[in-house]
């Protein structure tokens, strides 16, 4: 709709004898602004989605390559803090259990600590999946690919509406500034002609 009504005020103001310098520009600054939105912002995305994914997989590939899943034993459950009000983290907290563990690190070491354990009811001797470093120290689950491309598709979305509100931004700023300049102009107008309104053929 804003291309039709671009284009249209571009040929309606051509050749149109009312027509002002202003009008014409006001037409051309929403053309171009309409193009870039349509052409430059879409293109962004995608070069902003793809070198996130890019960045995101080489991170995921770094990740996968230092941390690893090993086996944990339980020894004993550690007790739960005081229930949480919010049903939300209360679900994902029941789904866990805070344990002291055992597990062998992938250079041979052993490790006794807390951790926590995808485990509802855990029991003495039971065992779950735990994610450590090279020298057994817990980590964080590694980044998968979907996940990873989820996030850039994200990015690559966020940046396309950025510039596309940039570009409209600067097109509303413009537009403003040339009607302020327009009215400044009839202001200016207005104070050479208004003392003179109506006392044409007077014979004042």
């Amino acid at each position: 709709m804003q291309a039709v009504r671009a284009v249209t005020g571009i040929w309606r103001w051509r050749h149109n004898p009312l027509r002002r310098g202003t009008d014409l520009a006001e037409a051309w600054v929403a053309l171009i602004a309409l193009v870039l939105i349509v052409v430059a912002a879409p293109v962004a995305g995608v070069v902003a989605g793809s070198l996130s994914r890019d960045a995101l997989y080489r991170s995921v590939d770094e990740q996968r390559s230092l941390r690893h899943e090993i086996t944990a034993t339980v020894v004993r459950k550690v007790a739960q803090p005081p229930l949480d009000s919010d049903p939300e983290t209360s679900t994902a907290r029941d789904a866990h259990s805070r344990v002291v563990a055992t597990w062998t690190a992938p250079d041979g070491t052993a490790h006794r600590d807390r951790v926590v354990a995808a485990l509802q009811s855990p029991h003495r001797g039971d065992t779950f999946p735990l994610w450590t470093d090279e020298q057994g120290r817990v980590v964080g689950r590694p980044l998968d690919r979907t996940t990873a491309a989820t996030h850039a598709v994200l990015a690559g979305f966020g940046t396309a509406v950025a510039v596309a509100g940039l570009f409209e931004g600067t097109r509303r700023m413009v537009v403003w500034r040339m009607v302020r300049r327009r009215y400044a102009r009839w202001d200016h107008a207005w104070d050479i002609a208004g003392p003179d309104w109506g006392r044409t053929g007077t014979g004042s």
